[in-house]
């Protein structure tokens, strides 16, 4: 990953936005990053820009993209690409990986853990050094297996860090 990236852009519980060194706070920056804060994380730069008209009616769509393009670059933002569509947004409190599920498109986080087993697991058993991981799993959430009938297609977080034995 670039060095931007590691820096780690909020402390444990505090959600304001802190930049990568040298990277200017500007007005627009941190009203998108507000803006995803109060939306709660998994939003769209539609879904941003929507919520930054409430307040500010004008306020433009290219704007919102290059603060995220801002923003992630400092490691402020995650850019989560969840399967097909659009990328989604949240705050950069450590490293993500997810599962999505392709029918209601539900996320849960997977847990450090299990990718540092793979991590390891790769460097150990096959010499092979992971430089970035990212992991992506599609797949039909309890809730929706047990349901004949579709979902909406509105993002949702699943109960996080959840793992069946």
């Amino acid at each position: 990953m670039p060095p931007a990236h590691k820096v780690r852009s909020l402390l444990a519980s505090d959600t304001h936005l802190v930049l990568a060194p040298g990277m200017r706070r500007t007005a627009q920056r941190t009203q998108v990053y507000n803006a995803i804060v109060g939306l709660g994380g998994h939003c769209t730069a539609d879904e941003i820009t929507a919520e930054l008209h409430k307040t500010k009616p004008g306020f433009p769509r290219s704007t919102v993209y290059r603060a995220l393009d801002a923003l992630t670059a400092s490691g402020s933002v995650y850019a989560a690409h969840l399967g097909e569509g659009a990328t989604y947004y949240e705050l950069a409190t450590g490293d993500h990986h997810h599962a999505v599920c392709q029918v209601c498109g539900g996320v849960l986080h997977i847990q450090e853990e299990l990718v540092s087993e793979l991590e390891s697991h790769l460097q150990e058993g096959h010499h092979f050094k992971p430089l970035r991981t990212e992991v992506l799993v599609v797949g039909i959430c309890d809730s929706c297996s047990r349901s004949p009938s579709p979902r909406a297609a509105r993002r949702r977080t699943i109960d996080a860090h959840v793992h069946f034995s």
